[in-house]
C-alpha cells in the first residue's frame, strides 16, 4: 500500500512544479523505477489514476521506465548488474556489493501545457 503514498507525492512533485513553471496541465509523467527501488509498477498506476482525479494531471498517461539494479564489488572493483539486492557480482561472485543504481524512484519527463 505504500504506493498510494508514493503516487501522492508524485502528484506534489507535479503540482509543485506547475507553479513553478506556470502549466496548466499534464498529459503524461515518465517516472524511472529502479529494479531494487521496491515499487510494484501495476499498483502504483492504480494509485496515481486515483489521487490525481481532481488535479492537473487528470487522465494523465503514466509511463514507467524500468531502470536496472547497478552495485560495486568491494572484490574485484567492478560495477555489476544486479535484479536483487542479494545478487552475486556477475565478475567474480562475491555477495559485497555496494548499491550505486536502481534503488530509487524519480520523475524524469512531465508532457504539459
Amino acid at each position: 500500500m505504500h504506493e498510494m503514498s508514493l503516487a501522492e507525492n508524485v502528484l506534489q512533485m507535479i503540482e509543485e512544479a506547475a507553479q513553478a513553471q506556470h502549466f496548466s496541465r499534464v498529459h503524461t509523467v515518465w517516472l524511472e523505477i529502479g529494479q531494487l527501488a521496491c515499487v510494484e509498477p501495476q499498483s502504483l498506476r492504480f494509485y496515481f489514476d486515483i489521487v490525481t482525479q481532481d488535479s492537473i494531471a487528470r487522465n494523465a498517461k503514466l509511463e514507467i521506465i524500468d531502470k536496472a539494479g547497478q552495485g560495486w564489488c568491494n572484490a574485484c572493483r567492478h560495477l555489476t548488474r544486479i535484479s536483487s539486492r542479494h545478487d552475486a557480482c556477475e565478475n567474480c561472485g562475491s555477495y559485497g556489493l555496494q548499491i550505486t543504481d536502481g534503488d530509487s524512484m524519480r520523475i524524469s519527463e512531465l508532457e504539459v501545457e
